[in-house]
């Protein structure tokens, strides 16, 4: 058999799957990453086994000045319908959340910068891919937008204290994070010039943050590394399956 292909969608960039590339193909997996910021096309997922969605700066309702973010959320919706597993990453969260009927906004209590704690839900801790992770730990949050509310049939896995919502289960193969799994000080560091005034107006020391994220860098790898292999799991199951179905592949 050959190895498992997942379609990487990149918005940016400087938003690459970075580190959640590394572990996927080193847990077995090979990437297709598609760039449709650059001119890529976008494929359709009968020849994927998984699907992964980056983060941008860009809204997740910003379809009419980023013409490739309808056909994503048309991707992400048959995604859910095939039952393939999926990954959406800040922005690809948001994407799936507002395809599936969610609604995604500026979060009112401005921008989540840094390493925050991960708020697990009950809920969390019997899901098949991020129930193993549901045990404390700290995560790389970058983003204005969050997910304001769910749409049907999606849980909740973890939020912040305040109820920011951090992780969610959209359909049982199916998933969003709030949160950057992916993310190094390297590639920080662009999104961090990028908000340095901002950051300043608000108090926030922008280099205090990147050096407290580098100086986490193994605690990170060990964090999230098992979701990056979890995935690679689940991607790898639905290529076996595909090819009890289909021998000649």
């Amino acid at each position: 058999m050959t190895r498992p292909v997942v379609l990487v969608v990149e918005h940016d960039l400087e938003c690459p799957p970075a580190w959640v590339g590394t572990w996927l193909t080193e847990a077995g997996c090979d990437l297709d990453v598609r760039r449709p910021y650059a001119g890529d096309e976008l494929p359709g997922l009968a020849a994927y086994d998984g699907l992964v969605v980056l983060g941008g700066p860009m809204g997740a309702n910003d379809d009419d000045r980023h013409a490739w973010l309808a056909p994503v959320k048309e991707l992400l919706r048959q995604a859910r319908d095939g039952g393939l597993p999926t990954l959406g990453i800040c922005l690809g969260h948001q994407l799936i959340a507002a395809a599936y009927g969610g609604t995604v906004a500026r979060n009112p209590r401005g921008q989540q910068v840094g390493l925050l704690d991960v708020g697990w839900t009950t809920a969390a801790t019997s899901d098949r891919l991020l129930g193993p992770l549901a045990t404390p730990r700290r995560g790389v949050q970058w983003n204005d937008d969050v997910v304001t509310e769910l749409p049907p049939g999606a849980v909740l896995l973890a939020g912040t204290g305040a109820g920011e919502v951090q992780a969610v289960r959209y359909a049982p193969t199916v998933w969003g994070v709030q949160l950057h799994p992916e993310v190094d000080v390297p590639v920080l560091r662009p999104w961090a010039e990028s908000d340095r005034g901002s950051h300043e107006t608000r108090g926030i020391d922008t280099d205090a943050v990147l050096r407290e994220i580098d100086a986490a860098r193994a605690e990170l790898d060990d964090a999230w590394r098992p979701l990056a292999t979890g995935l690679a799991a689940l991607v790898s199951e639905r290529a076996a399956a595909r090819v009890a179905e289909c021998p000649a592949r």
